[in-house]
């Protein structure tokens, strides 16, 4: 997407520098920031210490950093076990992590070493390629459900749409997932404006706000307990949120807070879908609360915010007084029977073992 009239997306090959860039996200939405990504260890702190965040550029960043270490370390079975043991173990909800390891390590087992480093940088340009396409597919299947809404409105009104997180471009290579519809939506000339959750404790609806405004997208950013009171007041038309796992049956993991938004939903009849990506669906698990492992995050993030003074500073601020504990799991499951439906590349499906089945036939079971 575009960021003051020039397009990026959140990661990228320098073909003429020969290194990967990431947009940094450690200081959006307050500065924007491209980092040079190198060693095994920049990619590993990257995904672990969120320079990088959301469930499919995770992935994608896994991929570049398979392909940039095995130039650097070596491309033997060993060296490539030990990439895929630093990698795996920075982010254990995010699925698209170890799709994307699986996927190039499996490739690459039969690929000489000599091969082994070229065949892993086409593989994640694959990667990337594939995850444009997804989301770009997400929004023109969404776009439908925005535009059904939309034909029911008095003219000049909106349609209302909240959002949890940041499930936008730059929570993937491009597009987003629940921003793509959105980004359709506008394109189109569809009047819309997104209630933007903040999205404690790092406050990703910021980027979400911030990514909306500069393309021109209506938006208000909100507190995270605001939702419920606005669709008591029929002020919410839809919930769109994205997903860091989904199981084969349709539970959806996502940042901590979607399970109350799907609550509130429900409750008030306001429909709830997800833009999900077939890489974030995970085949081998079934229930959701039971079985997907929730990453508890330093409790430093609760206990500390990050901010911008009267200076034009960036400073990191303590809001607790001292000895105070700080709770910090980073996601939570929304069951199925909360979920209206599941936007995907292919199309929308009811959130149900059978419907995903019968709409990813040749991934199910994997």
């Amino acid at each position: 997407m575009n960021v003051n009239g020039t397009h990026y997306r959140s990661i990228w090959y320098d073909q003429q520098n020969q290194k990967v860039k990431i947009i940094d996200q450690r200081w959006l939405p307050h500065e924007f920031k491209i980092t040079e990504l190198e060693s095994l260890n920049d990619f590993a702190t990257a995904i672990r210490d969120m320079w990088v965040r959301g469930a499919p550029l995770i992935g994608a960043t896994a991929a570049y950093g398979v392909a940039a270490a095995l130039l650097e370390e070596g491309a033997s079975d060993k060296k490539l076990q030990k990439i895929y043991d630093t990698l795996i173990e920075t982010r254990p909800t995010a699925i698209n992590l170890k799709w994307a390891l699986d996927r190039l390590t499996k490739s690459l087992k039969n690929v000489s070493e000599k091969e082994r480093p070229n065949k892993a940088m086409e593989l994640a340009h694959e990667v990337a390629e594939e995850d444009v396409f997804i989301n770009k597919s997400i929004g023109e299947n969404g776009l439908g459900l925005i535009r059904k809404i939309a034909e029911e409105k008095r003219d000049g009104e909106p349609v209302r749409i909240l959002t949890h997180c940041n499930a936008g471009w730059p929570a993937t290579v491009d597009w987003g997932t629940a921003t793509s519809p959105m980004y359709h939506a506008f394109d189109e000339g569809i009047n819309i404006h997104v209630w933007v959750d903040e999205t404690r404790p790092r406050n990703q609806g910021a980027m979400t706000a911030w990514e909306l405004e500069s393309h021109g997208v209506s938006n208000t950013y909100i507190t995270d307990n605001a939702g419920g009171h606005l669709m008591q007041r029929g002020l919410v038309d839809m919930v769109l949120v994205g997903t860091d796992r989904t199981t084969a049956q349709g539970d959806v993991c996502n940042k901590i807070g979607t399970y109350l938004k799907a609550l509130a939903a429900f409750d008030n009849n306001v429909p709830f879908y997800v833009a999900l990506p077939s890489p974030t669906i995970d085949w081998t698990l079934g229930d959701g609360i039971n079985e997907i492992p929730i990453e508890e995050r330093p409790q430093r993030e609760v206990t500390h915010i990050f901010g911008r003074d009267k200076d034009d500073s960036i400073h990191e601020l303590k809001v607790t007084s001292e000895g105070i504990l700080g709770g910090n799991p980073a996601f939570d499951v929304t069951p199925n029977r909360l979920v209206t439906g599941l936007i995907t590349e292919r199309g929308v499906c009811e959130a149900s073992a059978k419907a995903l089945a019968m709409m990813f036939p040749d991934l199910a079971g994997v």
